[in-house]
């Protein structure tokens, strides 16, 4: 990428930037942005969650909608849970598992109709 120097660029108003940048999110958050994304990037997680937006599930559920394995499944809601995208709560001898609240439900709507509205 081409770097100028911001002394000899006309558009550098180091007030704004500076101003834009104080309100970034700190390390920490960023970090934890980048691990939800990064787990996003697998398609078996992905879909779990766009099936949980639908009915909250248990382990068998997934496996039958998913065609996976019950290690894979549980792997993968293991790396969905320690990132608080999902929640997970008993029901008799079951565990079902629930997309974790309304900014992930945002998130994966938002996600989705910016994809449909990039096909189109």
């Amino acid at each position: 990428m081409f770097m100028q120097d911001d002394a000899s660029c006309e558009r550098v108003d180091k007030d704004a930037i500076d101003a834009i940048v104080s309100h970034l999110p700190d390390e920490d958050a960023i970090l934890r942005l980048s691990n939800i994304f990064h787990a996003l990037r697998s398609e078996p997680r992905l879909t779990t969650l766009y099936l949980l937006l639908e009915k909250d599930m248990c382990v068998c559920e997934l496996e039958h909608a998913l065609g996976m394995t019950q290690s894979a499944i549980s792997h993968n809601l293991r790396t969905l849970r320690q990132l608080d995208l999902v929640r997970v709560r008993k029901d008799g001898r079951f565990a079902v598992y629930s997309v974790a609240d309304e900014h992930v439900r945002a998130l994966l709507e938002l996600s989705r109709s910016h994809v449909v509205g990039c096909v189109q």
